[in-house]
């Protein structure tokens, strides 16, 4: 019996041309781990909030059809009616909290469904270890790292124990090695405990070889449900190990690493390498020593020294926790800290944050935060006017991207890639010598990933000194020809992106994971060694 049934269900905002969804029908057994793929703003989060009844009730619009999670109708249901069958996780998890600490957050949900205390205790325990963060029991939820508040969120929700889990970009902002603790945790409780779970993810690689069927949405209303390998065979997003398969022209795409190695040494594929040359010997745009940042007690960044030659791309690694976000804030002058900061020949704490801007310019993890306008086209106009630009400099920015929305839409009610996107055209639009981006690729498809990395190797191309912190390994791989790393707010490792990503099994990309030795890091390079 199917636990999720969606019958001919359309589903149309308010003054949208066409409908997000539209006649679209499937259904989900128990103990079925299905993932949702598609571009940005193909309706990915609108398909996931139907199933809790986020869509219509609280989100507006029109919802026609069926939708049926364990025989109950999402139309006369709300979400808190929904509550004990079905558990969500968004894709900003600090929007969601109630609490104001790890532990309290946890034993919310089950509070309020009226669990008895000794039970909701065991759950609480049990919960905290199976995603690992029973040290951060008492930490107040606002200091942590986004990557560790993403885990706090799937543990709320888990030790209510639902039937149905709801995921919408859970591993986003979570480190390789985090990411596959809690995406195995959560494939241990399919297995073994029959939880059903939809799971919204861009970065597929993660997450496809333990897929029991996949949902892609081509963008026109429609969708295509089946098993993996017959959806990506069809679906225009390419993960790592599918752009593989075309490259090299096999019938079926791998779904692991595992796969795809035993079939390339049986074919004996065997790519040459290319050289990536890092910017060295290049006038510095950046330099830092001895940066120290500390909150209360806590050291976030313990005496790093850090130096950007201008037009050189620097991945900047590490697991959440790491001082990666702190490091870059200390960089861009917004933090408090000691040390040594030199740009441009200026300290950029001692400047007015307009003039820090022009010189170090830094796009937050929160794209949010640095959105409030009321359009699309009121956030461009004035990026423009703030950093000195022609008209519509931000829009055609916003365009190169990838990411086409309406002038008049609310930046509010854009998926968190199309802000992203946004933030992002936003900052590049005071062409900063300097440019840190914290999680830049949170959000966005693989197309949208692809004309970043355009942007950067264009920006490095006129001498930008960029940086990238970033749980992605793929884009690492792409866009960077130098990484750090760090961990304890240390920097443990420094070196070119080839010999740093293809000598860790942690932050290896799947395309040298299938090849190794070779230090062959994207498809590109195997379509350009073949």
């Amino acid at each position: 019996m199917a636990v999720i049934t969606f019958d001919r269900v359309s589903v149309t905002y308010p003054e949208a041309d066409r409908p997000t969804l539209d006649q679209v029908s499937f259904a989900l057994p128990e103990g079925d781990l299905c993932l949702v793929v598609g571009s940005t703003g193909t309706g990915k989060s609108t398909l996931l909030g139907a199933i809790n009844g986020l869509v219509p009730h609280f989100t507006g619009g029109l919802l026609s059809g069926r939708v049926l999670v364990d025989g109950r109708d999402t139309a006369h249901h709300r979400p808190r009616d929904l509550a004990d069958v079905v558990g969500y996780v968004g894709q900003d998890p600090l929007r969601g909290f109630v609490t104001d600490t790890v532990e309290d957050e946890v034993a919310y949900g089950m509070e309020q469904l009226g669990i008895d205390p000794v039970a909701m205790r065991k759950r609480v325990e049990e919960t905290l270890d199976l995603v690992g963060i029973a040290d951060l029991r008492r930490r107040p939820l606002v200091e942590l790292s986004g990557g560790q508040q993403q885990r706090v969120a799937i543990a709320a929700v888990l030790a209510a124990q639902p039937r149905v889990l709801v995921l919408d970009e859970p591993t986003s902002a979570l480190d390789p090695t985090a990411a596959q603790d809690v995406l195995s945790a959560i494939a241990t409780l399919v297995h073994e405990v029959g939880l059903t779970v939809v799971l919204a993810e861009h970065r597929l690689e993660r997450v496809m070889q333990a897929a029991d069927s996949m949902i892609w949405l081509p963008g026109d209303g429609s969708l295509v449900h089946g098993s993996p390998r017959e959806v990506l065979a069809r679906a225009t997003v390419t993960p790592p190990l599918a752009e593989l398969a075309r490259i090299v022209g096999w019938d079926e795409v791998p779904l692991s690493v595992r796969e795809a190695r035993r079939r390339a040494l049986a074919e004996d594929l065997a790519p040459t390498a290319p050289r990536r040359a890092p910017a060295n010997g290049r006038p510095v745009a950046l330099a830092a020593r001895g940066v120290e940042v500390r909150f209360g007690d806590v050291v976030a960044v313990d005496g790093v020294d850090v130096a950007l030659p201008q037009g050189s791309v620097t991945a900047l690694l590490g697991r959440n926790g790491a001082g990666k976000s702190s490091l870059l804030w200390a960089l861009q002058g917004a933090l408090t800290c000691a040390g040594e900061i030199t740009a441009g020949g200026q300290d950029p704490r001692r400047l007015s944050a307009a003039e820090a801007r022009r010189l170090v310019t830094l796009v937050p993890q929160t794209a949010a935060d640095l959105l409030y306008l009321p359009t699309v086209a009121a956030e461009c106009a004035q990026a423009d006017a703030e950093s000195d630009a022609a008209p519509g400099t931000t829009a055609a920015l916003l365009t190169a991207l990838g990411v086409d929305v309406p002038d008049e839409r609310d930046p509010r009610d854009l998926s968190e890639g199309q802000r992203l996107a946004l933030v992002l055209a936003v900052q590049l639009a005071a062409r900063p010598p300097v440019l840190l981006l914290d999680e830049p690729t949170r959000g966005l498809d693989y197309r949208a990933k692809a004309e970043l990395h355009r942007i950067v190797d264009r920006l490095a191309a006129t001498g930008v000194a960029v940086v990238i912190s970033t749980h992605d390994v793929e884009f690492a791989a792409l866009a960077s020809t130098r990484t750090l790393l760090m961990a304890d707010g240390e920097i443990i490792a420094e070196g070119t992106t080839a010999d740093l990503l293809t000598s860790s099994p942690a932050y290896a990309p799947q395309m040298a994971k299938v090849f190794a030795p070779l230090p062959v890091l994207t498809p590109a390079d195997v379509r350009g060694g073949l």
